[in-house]
């Protein structure tokens, strides 16, 4: 194992996670002004609910499809009589349907982005790079599924599993799990791992406030009085 390897697969997944969190805690702190998703429905709503449907639907299903599938141990699924080659299989077809979704939203964002003057004049420069990014890194994503054709036995998957777990459970072994899985994997991984450090930069914080506005279900009633009524 090579040391660039050690420190891309065995250090870096550490930096890019300490830059995502604090990089967010620090903006939040910060800079709450610019905390916003910065909509541009009221300048064209033309391709904006497909494209944003299709494209947070999809970006879920593939965010909750790898949290899942990586972090959950192979007893777990052989315990209720998944083999690992049907979790690869069904990981496969699940992975394919969530990354066409995806792919189709952002595609018509890009466009979108592209083609009205109005969207593009408003646009940032890290709204086109992290649209572009993500955009090859579903495209890797895709393609890996294809290269996953030719091991079906799930070895490959167990070893990538084994990373996830072993990363996040602080152990240094960690990146030794995937020095022979093949590379496209490895820059599917990279770009994925560099995703969260360009987090706290852009407008995707507002993934934040979705996950926070789940709170308000359990906020208490608020009393509300008309001015003047007797107290």
């Amino acid at each position: 194992m090579s040391g660039l390897h050690q420190f891309l697969f065995g250090i870096y997944p550490y930096i890019a996670l300490a830059i995502f969190l604090l990089g967010s805690l620090v903006r939040f702190d910060r800079e709450q002004y610019t905390w916003k998703s910065d909509s541009s429905e009221m300048l064209r709503r033309g391709q904006l609910r497909w494209g944003s449907n299709l494209f947070h639907l999809g970006i879920l299903m593939l965010f909750g499809g790898h949290f899942v599938g990586l972090l959950t141990p192979k007893e777990v699924y052989h315990a209720i009589g998944l083999s690992t080659q049907g979790k690869q299989i069904i990981a496969m077809a699940a992975g394919g349907f969530a990354g066409t979704l995806c792919l189709v939203g952002i595609a018509l964002l890009l466009h979108r982005r592209h083609s009205e003057p109005r969207v593009r004049a408003n646009s940032r420069t890290m709204d086109f790079v992290v649209l572009y990014w993500i955009l090859v890194t579903l495209l890797l994503g895709l393609v890996s599924i294809v290269a996953s054709l030719a091991h079906l036995d799930g070895s490959v998957m167990v070893a990538l599993s084994h990373w996830a777990q072993h990363l996040l459970t602080f152990r240094g072994d960690a990146a030794g799990f995937i020095v022979n899985v093949p590379l496209i994997y490895k820059i599917h991984l990279f770009f994925g791992m560099t995703l969260f450090i360009l987090f706290p930069f852009s407008r995707l914080v507002h993934v934040w406030s979705g996950f926070a506005s789940v709170a308000y279900v359990a906020r208490p009633y608020q009393i509300v009085r008309r001015r003047g009524a007797a107290r």
